[in-house]
């Protein structure tokens, strides 16, 4: 069952810190802006793109986390656009996005698939798509993330809703997650990066 995020938002600090996730900092170096990130949360992702110099616009159902969002990016002196969408049904554009980033994005796998569909019209030819999420695996452990396997990505999925795509990274893997209070510990993770073709 997943959580209501305004409920795990209005708790004291930031769920799930204000530092980046390790894998987007290791390669943000790959993102071009305007950059869309999905369920921005309390704002670290997208806050550390925006210091970055990107053009970044964070998406979230949650106003209470995206309110925290936008003090965190005052605090930093940086600028984030933020919009209080359910990215279920939110309309993202036509090749409007360098980039869209999705850190822990969990959906029913319908709805991701939607969702994935949007993300593939919404970057312009070229664009990167950068993804960390938990795969089935995790769903035993107390570390972090759905109990739902149809909450979570596999690395086959992600090759399937995205047939025609460069991936420069796409792999399973098991690391430490250090990420507040919500994400710690041994986790079951797919990494993905993908660039759309140029010809599209």
């Amino acid at each position: 069952m997943q959580p209501s995020w305004n409920k795990r938002y209005e708790e004291a600090g930031f769920a799930y810190g204000t530092e980046p996730n390790d894998f987007l900092r290791e390669h943000a170096h790959l993102l071009e802006g305007p950059v869309l990130s999905l369920a921005e949360g309390e704002g670290r992702n997208g806050v550390f793109l925006a210091g970055l110099g990107l053009d970044v616009t964070g998406v979230d159902s949650s106003d209470v986390g995206l309110n925290k969002a936008r003090t965190l990016a005052q605090a930093r002196g940086v600028s984030l656009r933020t919009v209080v969408a359910d990215l279920a049904t939110h309309e993202l554009g036509h090749a409007g996005y360098g980039s869209v980033v999705a850190i822990y994005a969990h959906f029913p796998r319908a709805v991701r698939q939607a969702v994935h569909q949007r993300v593939r019209e919404a970057l312009r030819p070229g664009g990167m798509y950068l993804v960390e999420a938990y795969t089935p695996a995790q769903t035993t452990r107390p570390t972090g993330g759905p109990r739902d396997p149809d909450l979570c990505y596999t690395l086959a999925s992600l090759q399937e809703d995205f047939r025609g795509f460069e991936i420069l990274i796409g792999r399973e893997v098991e690391r430490s997650v250090v990420e507040g209070r919500y994400h710690t510990g041994p986790a079951s993770v797919v990494q993905w990066i993908a660039r759309k073709p140029r010809d599209h």
